[in-house]
């Protein structure tokens, strides 16, 4: 099969489209032939040497996937050969074809294309494990999401208005923000030109949001914790903005503050597994009723995966980037 290679950490350009072995299923394991995979900020920075997969994964990058099941491991009950499915990926999504634990196997809502729904599977379980599963964002609360153009927050902000959640985003520009008030969030704050604390201040009346989604990491710490509101909770899952800082313990203590931080990739199988029923059970509902959209920004063929790495560098880009082999 053909396949995306790191062939040396480096720019965009060490992406090379070769020759490799195909994969081998195990026992619980499905072999799906790749329809489309969808870009993520961590293959980025796997191609940089600064995120290797986990031991025994594809060393390919790509975390989601979506195509068609050509093969079943003896242990695979519910799959069968010729099922289209989409997948979450520990490695591997950037090639014509994947092996992936069953368990980690989604069935693809109606209402969307197969190549549509690469799109999903590594947002969703994101967004699902860390804001709901871990944070518990509950009706009724207030939600903040950095980047909230980003693939990751556009799907957050719409799954958290089905679940009756005020919505506040931060983006770079008016046109990203007025992509963000599309979908459904209600307060739109531009990090460029506002300070996103005192604005956040102002639209709760002081006290702050219950649960922040974050990105940024070190750049954005004390200013998260300083727009939490009592009993608030800081889940970072990203470090755009550096991994070292300083930050003052008193503000913890002050507001009884919960700091969470949580990567997808490491997770164990099971884990996964865990968090794509969760997802199957309480999110796909809400894709098959027409409540939540994707937002499909640009696709490129599978060769121009340096190209697809550029766009998504520049962060010229609103919701998600497909690579089609």
């Amino acid at each position: 099969m053909k396949a995306i290679v790191i062939t040396t950490p480096g720019s965009p350009e060490v992406l090379q489209l070769q020759e490799v072995e195909d994969p081998q299923i195990k026992d619980d394991e499905v072999l799906i032939k790749v329809e489309a995979t969808a870009l993520n900020r961590a293959d980025t920075i796997q191609r940089q040497g600064k995120y290797p997969p986990p031991r025994g994964a594809s060393p390919y990058p790509g975390l989601e996937c979506s195509g068609t099941i050509e093969a079943t491991g003896k242990f695979v009950s519910r799959w069968k050969v010729g099922d289209h499915v989409c997948a979450l990926l520990s490695g591997g999504g950037y090639a014509e074809k994947v092996a992936v634990p069953a368990g980690h196997v989604l069935p693809i809502p109606s209402g969307i294309s197969v190549k549509e729904a690469a799109a999903f599977p590594e947002v969703v379980c994101t967004v699902c494990s860390s804001v709901f599963m871990t944070s518990r964002l509950s009706a009724g609360e207030t939600f903040l999401v950095h980047g909230g153009s980003s693939g990751i927050g556009t799907f957050a902000i719409q799954i958290a208005k089905v679940r009756g959640v005020k919505v506040f985003v931060t983006a770079g520009s008016e046109d990203k923000l007025a992509v963000c008030k599309e979908l459904g969030a209600d307060v739109c704050i531009n990090y460029k030109t506002e300070d996103f604390v005192a604005r956040v201040k102002e639209e709760t009346g002081g006290k702050g949001v219950d649960v922040i989604l974050d990105c940024m990491g070190a750049a954005y710490f004390q200013r998260n914790l300083d727009s939490l509101n009592f009993d608030g909770r800081l889940h970072i899952i990203g470090l755009m903005g550096g991994a070292v800082t300083e930050f003052n313990l008193g503000s913890l203590f002050a507001k009884r503050l919960t700091v969470q931080a949580t990567g997808l990739r490491m997770r164990s199988p099971e884990n996964k597994a865990e968090i794509v029923n969760e997802v199957e059970k309480n999110v796909w509902p809400a894709v098959v009723a027409g409540k939540v959209k994707l937002l499909v920004y640009k696709q490129f063929p599978l060769s121009e995966a340096a190209e697809a790495h550029r766009l998504m560098e520049s962060s010229q880009h609103i919701g998600k980037i497909l690579l089609i082999p």
